[in-house]
């Protein structure tokens, strides 16, 4: 089933009445559905914000953060869609534009892509998020200036984990894992104690090579979050690969001379 049945367009959702409620209701629904993608859980964000968008259709936020966590689930192409249906309200939004073009990039559409992050930077476009969607464009046209955009973020955003940890999963999408691995690192600095940061470090880890490192970031993760699933089914394919190497390299000494 398409997650747009749990999303809200406008009106009234498919066969429910809207929900009479007020700003602050929209707000209470905005905070939880940031808090959740801070975890990582863009599920849960999307459901939120759908929620904040029955008490209240005109939240800009709601509309552009359902199109991030689609993005963030790998959905670039309901990601646009949604994204054309809140710039009937917001066609001028500069995080929404930006979004846009990130769905459109991730989506092949790069030519659609940089036009949108054009037009969000001449929208007041003086966000982190605006320059790093940009970013996330440039990478994928696989232009240079991709390093002035991640730089502006970070100038606009400094010593802001949240913001430094999208532009380390920026990175790794784009497989740039050294890099991501870099601004995980940097994340961490601000933020140790939060297990999706060591998560992802391990997760990089893990691309580059480094697999004791990848264990232990992996481990870490699961000691400050127990209830990490993804992060102990990482720990535990790691294992298995690190077992499967060593009964690999005995085979060999012992039976290939």
């Amino acid at each position: 089933m398409s997650r747009f049945s749990n999303l809200e367009f406008g009106g009234e959702a498919e066969g429910r009445p809207r929900v009479q409620g007020g700003a602050c209701d929209a707000e209470h629904h905005v905070a939880e559905a940031q808090g959740a993608f801070e975890q990582a859980d863009f599920e849960a964000a999307l459901r939120a914000y759908a929620k904040a968008l029955e008490f209240n259709p005109k939240n800009a936020t709601a509309w552009t953060g359902q199109v991030r966590a689609l993005i963030e689930l790998g959905e670039f192409a309901e990601a646009s869609l949604w994204a054309d249906k809140a710039m009937e309200q917001f066609p001028c939004e500069p995080e929404l534009l930006a979004a846009k073009a990130v769905a459109l990039a991730r989506d092949g559409d790069l030519d659609g892509a940089i036009a949108f992050s054009d037009s969000s930077v001449s929208e007041r476009g003086d966000s982190p998020y605006v320059w790093l969607a940009r970013g996330d464009v440039l990478l994928a046209r696989q232009e240079r200036r991709a390093e002035f955009c991640f730089e502006k973020a970070m100038l606009l955003a400094a010593k802001d984990w949240f913001i430094t940890w999208l532009a380390a999963r920026i990175r790794a999408f784009h497989k740039q894992f050294s890099l991501a691995l870099k601004l995980t690192r940097q994340a961490l600095e601000l933020k140790p104690d939060h297990a999706v940061l060591w998560f992802l470090a391990g997760s990089c880890q893990r691309e580059l090579g480094l697999m004791g490192a990848a264990q232990n970031s992996f481990r870490q993760a699961i000691e400050l979050n127990p209830r990490g699933h993804e992060a102990r089914v990482a720990l535990g394919e790691l294992s298995q690969t690190s077992l499967g190497r060593r009964l690999g390299g005995w085979w060999k000494r012992h039976f290939c001379k």
